[in-house]
């Protein structure tokens, strides 16, 4: 017999049994045998069970509709309460953390989470800068070089009239010349400058001095030549403090990329004195920034948010082959070597033929010659013809060549180029470097150019 069943009917001997069976808790057993006498029987009657059982059910029912009120009305509460005090706490972080006092969070002393400190100060960078752009642009303008190449092939010279741009800036204006700043290597090797205005006026300019180890030009056109129109479209920069210049700061480009004309492109301020060496082998520091600088933006503005020049473009450093990184000659660097250009007289050329003559014999000093010899880049001096202009301000066989009239001179094409700004007579200064005791030492020579044979 199963535990969780009762047994009810007649049994009669040994095998013949008949009955029903059905579930209850109790094992009572209730029979008739002849065999073997009566049993007591403990079964409750079943309409009192369904009575008992129904009605306990239902309230069990509606005991639990209760608690499951009672406690989402208090879990609510209970929520509602901690996230005010979490509110509160946050608000207290906020304001230690804007008045500098050093944070802490009452709930991690609790072993509660920690928050990280936040700020209710909030900073907007406006992304326009259009009203800056249309202040300074009067004082930007373009420059078209015009200059001949020459090559050689198979012992014969070639030569191609060609033009390059570029960009200056506008920097200061005097009695009678309106005075740029440019890079060195746009007016380089120039036949002809053509500066273009804001107002789409064009001049012609002369260069006033260059100095190529910082890649600087000043260059200036006579106020004579420009129109009252033209005076009035344009204005003169404002030079800034590139030594305040902070990581991120954002900056304008502004130049004549790929000789298209003026255009903007703007960017941050990625570095600061960063050490880079030019495609002619020197070295110097500048500033770097993501704003595209292009061909043809060199020698333009790199302006901060005030309009204020902050540095001067050069796609020449860095080479070609970067992406999302430009420089910019510090202005504050460039100030003071642009203050002295502008005081030299303004060079304009002679007429062919009427170039001064020093009375030297020359040759250029090669990369491979100066690695053989040990001798200093420039131009070397075979000979000097006596009673010339050298022979009489000391220079000497051997000497070399690097500076004349402040130009760096590497070549003798560069030498050839400086010289045809100054005729017969003209004072100039010409830097040699002199063996001296088994090293070569600096001599500066002032000479008197004469008249070419």
């Amino acid at each position: 017999m199963y535990d969780n069943e009762i047994y009810s009917g007649n049994h009669t001997g040994d095998h013949n049994t008949t009955g029903t069976y059905r579930e209850s808790p109790y094992q009572s057993y209730d029979t008739n045998s002849t065999a073997g006498g009566n049993y007591g029987s403990q079964i409750p009657r079943e309409p009192e069970k369904k009575k008992k059982a129904s009605g306990g059910f239902g309230k069990r029912l509606l005991t639990c509709a209760c608690l499951g009120l009672c406690f989402g009305l208090f879990g609510g509460l209970g929520l509602y309460a901690v996230q005010e005090v979490a509110g509160l706490t946050t608000d207290s972080q906020v304001q230690e953390s804007s008045t500098g006092q050093s944070v802490t969070d009452s709930t991690a002393a609790a072993g509660s989470e920690v928050k990280l400190a936040s700020t209710e100060s909030t900073r907007i960078i406006s992304s326009d800068v259009s009203d800056m752009v249309e202040e300074v642009m009067p004082a930007m303008v373009s420059i078209v070089k015009d200059y001949t190449e020459t090559s050689s092939i198979w012992g014969h010279t070639y030569s191609e009239d060609r033009q390059g741009s570029g960009s200056g800036i506008i920097v200061a204006e005097s009695d009678t010349e309106l005075i740029l700043v440019t890079n060195h290597h746009v007016v380089d090797g120039a036949t002809r400058l053509t500066v273009t205005f804001a107002d789409n006026s064009t001049a012609e300019a002369q260069i006033k001095g260059t100095d190529a180890d910082m890649d600087l030009a000043v260059i200036a056109i006579p106020l004579e030549s420009l129109t009252d129109e033209t005076r009035s479209a344009i204005t003169i920069a404002k030079l800034g403090d590139s030594g305040s210049l902070r990581l991120g700061e954002q900056v304008v480009a502004i130049g004549n990329a790929l000789g298209y004309g003026q255009s903007v492109s703007g960017g941050w301020i990625s570095a600061l004195n960063r050490e880079v060496t030019s495609s002619d082998g020197s070295t110097g520091y500048f500033i770097q920034t993501d704003a595209a600088i292009n061909p043809g933006n060199s020698g333009g503005a790199l302006v901060n948010l005030n309009g204020e020049v902050i540095g001067i473009n050069s796609s020449n450093i860095g080479g070609d082959y970067v992406e999302g990184i430009g420089f910019a000659i510090p202005i504050s660097a460039a100030r003071p070597i642009i203050e002295e250009l502008m005081s030299k007289e303004t060079r304009v050329k002679v007429e062919d033929g009427q170039t001064g003559y020093m009375g030297i014999n020359l040759q250029t000093v090669t990369e491979e010659f100066a690695y053989l010899y040990g001798v200093p880049e420039g131009v070397f001096i075979r000979s000097v013809e006596e009673g010339s202009a050298a022979d009489e301000a000391g220079m000497l066989s051997g000497d070399v060549i690097t500076r004349f009239e402040g130009e760096k001179i590497t070549s003798y094409e560069d030498l050839q180029e400086v010289m045809q700004y100054y005729g017969p007579g003209s004072q100039v200064t010409v830097v040699v470097k002199r063996q001296s005791n088994g090293s070569y030492q600096e001599v500066e020579l002032e000479l008197t150019l004469g008249e070419r044979p």
